[in-house]
């Protein structure tokens, strides 16, 4: 059915996750974040911070794991499937700690299109750090920098999501797809 794969961009603690939460609660189709699994099962292996220690290694997995979730999103038969980050991410993050990446890294970004970003911006409201989200709220508005930097390079059109409620920024994205 080739559903719109629509993209919840934004740096760490943002509210990405919670929007993705409430579109589930609607009944869309969702795909969930996946760099906690990696950071997860990294541990498992005994790797205590896989982003930290090993980043090129941590943005392959993260990388092959959106560019599999692409896929899978092309076999659902919703119109619309929406996924907690994209893989123009993986580079945005590598960009901002300056390490270099091959460049599939970039011959996959261009190979799988999205067909539309929404993206939220830094929010210190909301923010918080775990363990699995080692950023500073400083650091956060670097890294949201960089993504759109990095969307804006793979030729998408950005959609803002303005601030407010969870039920308004839904509602703001769902308006904004007409649905």
């Amino acid at each position: 059915m080739n559903p719109k794969k629509i993209v919840i961009a934004g740096g760490p603690g943002t509210g990405k996750t919670t929007l993705i939460n409430e579109l589930k609660q609607r009944q869309y189709v969702c795909y969930d974040e996946i760099s906690r699994q990696v950071t997860l099962q990294a541990r498992k292996e005994g790797i205590e911070q896989l982003f930290l220690t090993e980043p090129l290694r941590f943005s392959e997995k993260l990388l092959e794991g959106r560019a599999q979730q692409f896929r899978d999103a092309d076999k659902e038969t919703d119109p619309l499937v929406f996924l907690d980050r994209g893989l123009p991410d993986v580079i945005a993050y590598m960009d901002y700690i300056g390490d270099r990446y091959p460049d599939h890294f970039v011959a996959t970004c261009e190979a799988h299109k999205y067909n539309a970003i929404f993206v939220l911006a830094p929010w210190q409201d909301i923010f918080t750090s775990d363990s699995e989200r080692y950023e500073s709220f400083e650091e956060a508005i670097e890294i949201h920098n960089h993504l759109l930097q990095t969307y804006k390079r793979f030729g998408y059109q950005l959609i803002d999501v303005p601030f407010g409620s969870v039920d308004a920024r839904v509602d703001f994205i769902l308006g904004a797809l007409n649905t």
